[in-house]
């Protein structure tokens, strides 16, 4: 069948995006689901500066790709042994496929798939598949996803059911934002209630572990950034204390506002600076978690005498360190509970032509999640 989608075939565009136009809008094929796989017409999809990554570079994948891996739907057609899903279900996409068979998803540390990795980094759906072409040219698929399309032919160990009562829109954050940044709260940081919390870099990521701080009984939460109207808008999601990491006394400020440093520092913002702040502003004894994704050829600098003279703990972040058809789920619960006001995220609600144009309000700071509304 035919589909728009949004195809990315250059990395490394210059800005300004609305000027360069990085994205294009094409009609493309998209190949009947097989064996485990699933038609989905996607419903929404968030922007979320993962796909940034790619446009501009910092995140390398295989062109041309259809853009897109925070997205909601309903299954259209199912192929092969489907199970556990069909025709009329509301899905949500996890962004990493898990396989269910590795040692990892054995294990119960799916965000660690192996194969699911090796496939998003080919740009393939779980069991290599490409399903999109045109004028007999494979395009690749972003994260098993490919969202920025009126359909898309996904895994189902991509897809998670959900209630159907969860407006679309709200549903598509939930594979991403929700998850990475709530997860990386309990999941990773395993933060206890009464802790303090520092949230460094308030993107959408940002500003969902904000939301889980708070629902997980932080006793403080700070949130950190260099953009003014990005703290402004932290009070608002939770935050007791803002400060500009940018500061010359924003270490000191840090200190005076908690009992010598967080218990748990969170970076989301992506670059070697931040990290840093974060790292040297937690307490003894604390955790530094980064779910970021900075330039593969970023370096962090430690001092190992910190790192072992105070038992500080630097730990990764992927996916929340969450098991997707577990978590979106739970997190779906406190969300219809109101306990997760993750509603709050959305700044701007537009239509696919616009895409530019979002990725250009994304880079400059001016938007949390932009959400694309499919008719």
């Amino acid at each position: 069948m035919k589909t728009r989608a949004v195809v990315l075939h250059k990395i490394g565009h210059e800005r300004p995006y609305t000027e360069t136009k990085p994205l294009t809008i094409e009609e493309v094929e998209l190949g009947e689901p097989g064996y485990e796989e699933v038609l989905v017409k996607i419903k929404a999809a968030g922007i979320c500066h993962s796909d940034l990554s790619v446009v501009d570079g910092n995140r390398p994948r295989p062109v041309p790709m259809v853009l897109g891996h925070e997205a909601s739907g309903i299954i259209e057609k199912v192929g092969e042994h489907v199970k556990g899903f069909e025709v009329g279900d509301h899905v949500v996409f996890a962004f990493l496929p898990s396989c269910g068979q590795c040692k990892y998803c054995q294990s119960g540390r799916t965000a660690l798939c192996e194969p699911g990795a090796a496939a998003n980094t080919a740009g393939t759906l779980l069991n290599g598949d490409k399903k999109i072409t045109k004028n007999g040219e494979t395009y690749y698929h972003h994260l098993g996803v490919s969202g920025f399309a009126d359909y898309s032919v996904a895994s189902i160990h991509s897809l998670v059911k959900i209630d159907k009562n969860i407006p679309f829109d709200i549903a598509a954050i939930f594979g991403c934002a929700i998850l990475t940044g709530v997860g990386a709260v309990v999941h990773t940081a395993e933060m206890h209630a009464g802790e303090s919390v520092m949230v460094v870099g308030l993107g959408g990521v940002g500003l969902s572990a904000i939301l889980g701080a708070q629902a997980a009984g932080a006793s403080k939460i700070i949130a950190a950034d260099i953009n003014p109207y990005k703290l402004d808008v932290a009070k608002d999601f939770g935050a007791d204390d803002v400060v500009n990491s940018s500061d010359k006394d924003a270490m000191e400020k840090v200190k005076n506002m908690t009992d010598k440093g967080p218990d748990i520092s969170l970076e989301f913002a992506g670059a070697m600076p931040a990290l840093d702040f974060a790292f040297n502003a937690t307490n003894r004894g604390g955790r530094t978690v980064t779910a970021a994704l900075p330039h593969p050829d970023s370096r962090l600098s430690l001092n190992p005498l910190t790192l072992v003279g105070q038992e500080k703990t630097l730990k990764g972040c992927y996916l929340g360190s969450s098991s997707p058809k577990v978590d979106i789920p739970n997190f779906m619960d406190m969300y219809q509970a109101g306990r997760l006001p993750v509603e709050k995220l959305i700044t701007h609600r537009m239509k696919l032509e616009d895409i530019n144009e979002g990725f250009e309000r994304l880079a400059a700071g001016e938007a949390i999640r932009q959400v694309i509304i499919f008719d």
